[in-house]
């Protein structure tokens, strides 16, 4: 192991829940109509501070995409997953960008996002665009 370098961020920042590490800001937000497995999630153009899983091809609604799970470089929790290729035309804007989920981060203000376990949505794609 070596020594863990971390990008500080300066701003309203969006970090792990489980170790406060800096993931996001709130600049740099596309999209807040994402949905997951565990309720809303947001479209970043920009992530910091995290590691990438293997590639994987996963049907999502909005069709078939090539993506990566993303890891806090500090703890290990999964906090979401980027874009590496869209197959559809409609959804090239996604590429190179990550998806944070709200139930694992902490927003800007400190708090964090409780899933409604009565509305559990299946998929990991926005309700709109």
């Amino acid at each position: 192991m070596g020594r863990l370098f971390l990008v500080s961020l300066e701003g309203k920042i969006y970090s792990c829940k489980h170790c406060q590490t800096h993931l996001a800001l709130c600049d740099s937000i596309v999209s807040k109509s994402f949905h997951c497995r565990h309720g809303k999630a947001y479209l970043f153009s920009k992530v910091v501070n995290v590691t990438l899983g293997p590639k994987e091809d996963r049907m999502m609604m909005t069709g078939l995409h090539t993506v990566a799970d993303i890891f806090c470089v500090k703890c290990g929790s999964i906090v979401g997953w980027t874009y590496e290729t869209a197959k559809e035309k409609s959804q090239k804007y996604k590429e190179g960008k990550s998806v944070l989920e709200r139930f694992k981060i902490s927003g800007p203000d400190g708090t964090n996002y409780w899933v409604n376990h009565e509305a559990h949505v299946s998929g990991s794609d926005p309700e709109d665009v």
